[in-house]
């Protein structure tokens, strides 16, 4: 069984090989998306499980533009943190709510934050707009390549 985190940034599983081998087939699963073996702490890429390599086709190499001045991030990383501005920007200013939670993806979290300041009626609002503000800096001060390994790829939650 293995647990997989799919193009839309969610985790999903466990499912079994073949419905892994599946997602390859339907293109839903490539060497790079990352897949954690039951049992194990670490992910590692698709590619690097022997098990699926005869199913793995080669993918067409990745069109290579020219990186902007500036050494910005390529055009992956930024794409996948496209979600860190708004999200950072909103922590900062309803962090009380929680959207910002809920921009990144994290429905529960995000319900938490909400919850806990509306069920207070706004008594706990303050230590939930602290708790917004923190992670809205952090995420804005994070280069675009650490927020993504970090809140993206790696689903960390809270902080």
């Amino acid at each position: 069984m293995y647990k997989i985190i799919g193009a839309d940034g969610q985790q999903y599983g466990p499912v079994s090989a073949e419905q892994v081998r599946r997602w390859i087939a339907e293109n839903r699963a490539n060497a790079h998306t990352l897949l954690q073996p039951e049992g194990a702490a670490d992910w590692k890429a698709l590619s690097a499980f022997p098990e699926f390599a005869a199913d793995l086709q080669p993918a067409p190499p990745p069109f290579a533009a020219a990186p902007p001045p500036g050494g910005s991030a390529p055009p992956a990383a930024s794409s996948r943190a496209s979600a860190k501005i708004p999200a950072g920007i909103l922590g900062i200013l309803l962090g009380s709510l929680g959207i910002h939670k809920f921009i990144l993806g994290y429905t529960g979290t995000g319900l938490i934050m909400l919850l806990v300041t509306v069920l207070t009626c706004g008594i706990l609002a303050p230590v939930m707009h602290i708790i917004g503000l923190i992670e809205g800096i952090i995420y804005l001060c994070k280069p675009d390549e650490e927020f993504v390994r970090i809140y993206v790829d790696g689903r960390k939650e809270w902080f």
